[in-house]
């Protein structure tokens, strides 16, 4: 940490940006409400980072583009030759193509599939650019702002992986802080790992009644759901396995030729995920070999084919670390009673390689209905600008104020 956040806070010009912060509130609300409205379906953020790419421009990025997985991209330029603070929120939703996503206001209230994970997210990015600019701070470290693509479900972090591991400010970047989630308060250090997989089974098929007897790829992905409701999962570190989506078969009168399910895997402990993949994986070949041994297989013998469709890592920022008891002290210093969470966001890719790493909610709302089609959230101004200024003090605390 170049400074504390007790110099940041006590420095005129953040005093300024606090100020700039305030005078935009009601073009937050409005770009907030604007962004909302424009769909950022799974693998379709494409209409929304041409939006949000204007709208970093016009807030005073010059040097902002699009890379090539599709993340926005703007710097604003620090006065050291060092790396840069990346600050992200991300582009997609979980809601697919077609969801209306016409913003409603109830009060200070904004109702919208998206609208605060993580569109609030975007918007509040924006404010601080502007809030920093107007009030003439140029940081110590350059912060690279970034709206990233593919956080959500099997987009699997595409975009912040991207910018670590591929794009132009691969080995740049020596700090991160998301702006994801509801709660100012609660600030993830920790992330969750997760191993998503779809998982087919394959039979020979055949007539319900006239060719009964044939082994059945029905009984072998019973089998393994079953035993994996019998998996040690720890709830110290937290620990979970999840069937969620199945499919299959072609007729009630006929034997499948193929199922499937898909799982979600999560543990916060690197060893725990390793674990239970390794004992879902031995499910897998226990309940092929006892469905042939089972069933008649003259026709043909049961398979197993397992896709990965999404790996997550999990990881740990030191809550020692300058950034976390920066984070910390800025949501406190603003009257969030802050904590420390572990949770799956954008910050699980930095963690994992060991770049220090927290993500920040971006309100202080209750209950949000987050991901439903009554996800809503308040944008209560004196709300708005507190956690704002929270977000931005930790920023600046970890990217310094050039003299």
């Amino acid at each position: 940490m170049t400074t504390t956040v007790t110099t940041v806070l006590n420095d005129p010009r953040f005093k300024a940006a606090e100020a700039a912060l305030q005078q935009g509130y009601t073009r937050f609300v409005d770009e907030l409400i604007t962004l909302t409205e424009i769909p950022a379906p799974p693998f379709k953020e494409q209409r929304r980072a041409a939006a949000y790419l204007k709208m970093m421009i016009d807030a005073g990025l010059d040097d902002a583009f699009i890379d090539d997985i599709g993340n926005v991209c703007g710097v604003l330029r620090g006065g050291h030759n060092a790396g840069h603070v990346a600050v992200a929120a991300h582009l997609d939703t979980v809601f697919p193509e077609g969801t209306d996503v016409t913003v409603r206001r109830e009060g200070t209230r904004l109702f919208a599939p998206g609208v605060g994970d993580d569109t609030r997210g975007l918007a509040t990015n924006l404010n601080m650019i502007r809030a920093l600019i107007a009030a003439g701070i140029r940081p110590a470290r350059s912060i690279l702002f970034v709206g990233d693509v593919g956080e959500e479900g099997k987009g699997d972090l595409r975009g912040i992986r991207h910018l670590f591991e591929q794009g132009p400010f691969k080995g740049q970047i020596e700090a991160f802080v998301g702006v994801d989630g509801d709660q100012t308060a609660r600030i993830v250090n920790q992330a969750v790992g997760s191993l998503r997989y779809r998982v087919t089974f394959r039979g020979p098929g055949g007539h319900s009644f006239g060719a009964f007897g044939v082994v059945n790829p029905a009984y072998a992905m019973a089998a393994v759901l079953t035993g994996l409701s019998q998996l040690h999962l720890p709830t110290e570190p937290k620990t979970t396995a999840t069937p969620s989506v199945f499919g299959g078969g072609t007729s009630v009168n006929a034997t499948p030729e193929a199922v499937w399910f898909e799982l979600d895997l999560r543990s916060v402990s690197a060893t725990e995920l390793t674990r239970i993949d390794r004992e879902f994986r031995a499910l897998l070949d226990q309940a092929v070999a006892a469905e042939n041994a089972r069933g008649q297989t003259h026709a043909g013998v049961i398979s197993v084919e397992l896709q990965n469709i999404g790996n997550r890592p999990a990881g740990l920022c030191d809550p020692a670390s300058d950034i976390v008891a920066a984070s910390l002290e800025a949501a406190r210093a603003y009257g969030f009673d802050a904590e420390l969470r572990a949770s799956s966001t954008d910050a699980n890719i930095p963690i994992s390689l060991g770049v220090p790493a927290v993500c920040m909610g971006h309100g202080a709302d209750d209950n949000t209905r987050a991901h439903s089609l009554e996800e809503n959230i308040d944008v209560a101004e004196d709300k708005v600008m507190r956690s704002q200024a929270a977000i931005l003090a930790t920023i600046l605390a970890v990217a310094g104020i050039a003299e």
